[in-house]
């Protein structure tokens, strides 16, 4: 399921979403934190992202996977396998914190709503959510980078210099 699309590994496919997604609802999150009378106009961003950007993240750790199972098969080994298994742990992790940072949005999202089906909460909630957001925005940020670059130092090496 997760191994090619019209010939191509999904994985080379799927990353650039990742690379977009994920930053996109850090960038959201912080904005609607940073802008409380813009909530109105950015929750449903944040909301919908909320939910790409960790299935995007998914989808890609699952087809690297079965990338590298397939490179394996191939008689990858060495240094080479010891770069894909950095980057995929980098991957690994990229999508564990995208997860965290979406359940945070998602509740910070419910706790500032004033929806009158949304519980009343304490007031310390949404700032302390707030940070929560904060942080692992930062976090998935430093592992996008990482991972996008030892993904492309695997398949693009000195091509450039």
């Amino acid at each position: 399921m997760f191994e090619k699309v019209l010939g191509l590994p999904v994985h080379v496919l799927v990353v650039h979403a990742v690379v977009v997604f994920v930053p996109l609802l850090v960038l959201l999150a912080l904005a609607y934190i940073a802008l409380p009378r813009f909530r109105s106009r950015l929750d449903w961003a944040v909301a919908i992202l909320a939910v790409v950007a960790p299935i995007t993240a998914f989808v890609a750790t699952q087809s690297g996977d079965a990338l590298q199972a397939r490179q394996i098969a191939r008689g990858f080994s060495g240094e080479i396998l010891d770069k894909i298994n950095d980057h995929g742990s980098y991957g690994e992790m990229l999508f564990a914190l995208t997860l965290g940072l979406a359940l945070a949005v998602i509740l910070l999202l419910v706790a500032t709503s004033g929806h009158p089906r949304a519980p009343k909460l304490p007031r310390w909630v949404p700032p302390v959510l707030s940070v929560v957001v904060v942080g692992l925005g930062v976090a998935a940020l430093i592992y996008v980078w990482l991972t996008g670059h030892s993904g492309s130092e695997m398949v693009w090496g000195n091509t450039f210099e």
